[in-house]
């Protein structure tokens, strides 16, 4: 076990830079936004540019991972993560941030899905497999619960280019311990089928319109037509995806084995997790702040529950794995989801003791899918595919996370009148914003219903003969 510590380190520190990289910077942009004298939208996309690029380009890479090697991969974004986050010292104005934040997405693209693709390789059996991807997952929930304080307690002595600066030591421990730890690819263990140039075109044109148009939805609003052109276009872009993935001879993602069990049913349970995180999240800080009118001191307090249970949660994962097994612990924790969601819906307009409730089991239950329905897609796939498999793991949770924040802010949108900021609210306000959160709790619990439920029902085909669900 000894040996493979340096590649755990390593690989922890890829988790560590994707989770902390948001997280550190936001408390940074009113500094940001001062010294680059920068517009509220510009801020925006300070941290969506990462996102949107980091979201479009990890199928791109995971199948070029998959034909070049995982480690040579991880490698290169490593060095251009280290670079771009060194080009910070230089940033004189906003555009200059935002094409560094974008560089660093191209980077994280690079990275995060060969970091579950290689900690899989690590084993050959599924105990240390999933105690390996909970130790990772563990350094990188540490990373975003504490980001915002140690962001804000470096803001008291130190420029906010030091936030970004911090990638660097991490890239170095990341690059020396998967350089040391992690052997090269072997020849077998890649494929070399030409890469689908128009696939991977089409694909990340339909990411990265599925990613941009639910910010448009929360900033312009169900009434302008430009969120509604830009989610058609996802839609028809998409399709031409799916059409180009069934009739190329080479295609960059194989629907064949998107659509075994084990894969489709993890893709579909990690999915349901992201949209209730995000959602949960967001209607919680807002109801918090808005409705109860807390503090955002009072307010992160609130949300610790949360925080604590994602960190802690992952002394649940192996005893529940050894008493039912990997298929159905991502079931029974993709469940507790959805009653979390449902416990907020019925009753998080009575008080935040059942706000708290819902937080609790939305969170464990996420913190025990997130590691093993992410084992299962990559148990459910040839070896020279697999970071192909980590890439949709984190795309499908990415883009759920995006809906799922904008389906929230778009519900409250349209029932809430006047601005939710304003500093009194009336009667009819408060009502509407209680209404307006039921609601949209009740639209994040049926779709995380349905997509767990769908999970479910492909999980149950992996015991079936034929079913292909496992190597």
């Amino acid at each position: 076990m000894a040996e493979v510590w340096p590649a755990l380190a390593g690989l922890s520190a890829v988790f560590l830079f994707e989770m902390l990289d948001n997280s550190i910077l936001n408390v940074a942009l009113p500094t940001i936004g001062r010294e680059l004298a920068a517009s509220a939208t510009t801020l925006q996309w300070v941290t969506g540019a990462y996102s949107v690029v980091f979201g479009g380009l990890m199928l791109v890479f995971g199948a070029l991972a998959d034909r070049a090697g995982r480690r040579k991969v991880m490698l290169a974004g490593l060095v251009l993560l280290g670079t771009a986050s060194l080009a910070t010292m230089f940033v004189t104005a906003a555009w200059q941030l935002i094409a560094v934040r974008a560089v660093m997405g191209v980077a994280a693209a690079m990275t995060t899905p060969g970091s579950l693709a290689l900690a899989f390789r690590l084993f050959d059996d599924d105990k240390p497999r999933v105690r390996a991807t909970t130790l990772i997952s563990t350094v990188g929930l540490v990373g975003l619960a504490t980001g915002p304080t140690l962001g804000g307690f470096a803001l008291t002595f130190a420029p906010w280019q030091a936030l970004l600066l911090v990638n660097v030591p991490v890239a170095v421990l990341a690059f020396v311990g998967i350089r040391v730890g992690i052997p090269v690819d072997r020849p077998d263990d890649l494929h070399r089928d030409p890469i689908d140039v128009a696939g991977a075109v089409l694909g990340t044109s339909t990411i990265v319109l599925a990613l941009v148009s639910p910010t448009l939805f929360v900033e312009a609003g169900a009434a302008s037509a430009l969120p509604w052109i830009t989610a058609v276009a996802a839609l028809v872009v998409g399709t031409c995806f799916v059409i180009r993935q069934k009739t190329a001879r080479h295609p960059m993602l194989d629907l064949k084995l998107v659509a075994r069990p084990l894969v489709s049913s993890g893709l579909a349970l990690k999915a349901a997790a992201g949209l209730a995180t995000a959602g949960l999240s967001y209607l919680a800080t807002l109801q918090l702040q808005l409705d109860l009118r807390w503090t955002p001191a009072q307010a992160a307090i609130g949300m610790l529950p949360q925080v604590v249970v994602l960190i802690a949660g992952g002394v649940l994962i192996s005893p529940l794995i050894a008493r039912v097994g990997l298929v159905k612990a991502a079931w029974l924790s993709a469940s507790a989801v959805v009653c979390g969601l449902a416990v907020y819906t019925a009753f998080g307009r009575i008080g935040y003791a059942w706000i708290a409730l819902a937080l609790v089991l939305v969170a464990a239950g996420m913190r025990v899918v997130g590691v093993v329905a992410g084992n299962n897609v990559i148990r459910g796939l040839p070896e020279n595919r697999t970071t192909i498999g980590a890439a949709l793991i984190d795309t499908a949770s990415e883009v759920t996370t995006g809906i799922g924040i904008a389906l929230s802010g778009t519900i409250l949108a349209a029932f809430v009148p006047g601005a939710l900021a304003a500093a009194a609210w009336s009667a009819r306000q408060t009502t509407a914003f209680r209404e307006a959160i039921t609601y949209a709790g009740l639209a994040l619990t049926l779709l995380s219903a349905a997509l767990v439920g769908w999970g479910i029902v492909r999980g149950r085909a992996v015991d079936q003969p034929g079913a292909g669900g496992s190597r």
